[in-house]
């Protein structure tokens, strides 16, 4: 089959287009691991990343910190997963509330 395309090799000569096969869909397969293994396994290094910033901080109070952008660093992280995990705990109380909600 061929169609016309204007501007291109002249006017209205026609470019030949081959077929396009359907793509295939690769078989879809379940997670490798469950949600409430990933939320504990979100939960310890939650635990592990403010350990992480609390012992920075007891060698900055002492003085024995030898770099202090390692603490600051530690802290914004240990922040920050606080902060992810607090928005993931109360989207899933929303969704919680919905499904309750729908059901009544």
């Amino acid at each position: 089959m061929t169609t016309p395309i204007a501007g291109v090799g002249g006017i209205g000569a026609a470019l030949p287009i081959a077929p396009v096969a359907p793509a295939s869909t690769p078989a879809v397969t379940g997670p490798s691991e469950s949600f409430a293994s990933m939320l504990s396994d979100g939960l310890e290094n939650l635990q592990k990343v403010q350990g992480r910033a609390d012992e920075l901080a007891v060698q900055a109070a002492n003085g024995t910190l030898s770099d202090p952008a390692a603490y600051t660093m530690a802290s914004t992280e240990a922040a920050l997963a606080t902060q992810l995990t607090v928005a993931v705990r109360n989207k899933a109380v929303e969704a919680f509330t919905e499904i309750m909600r729908m059901q009544a």
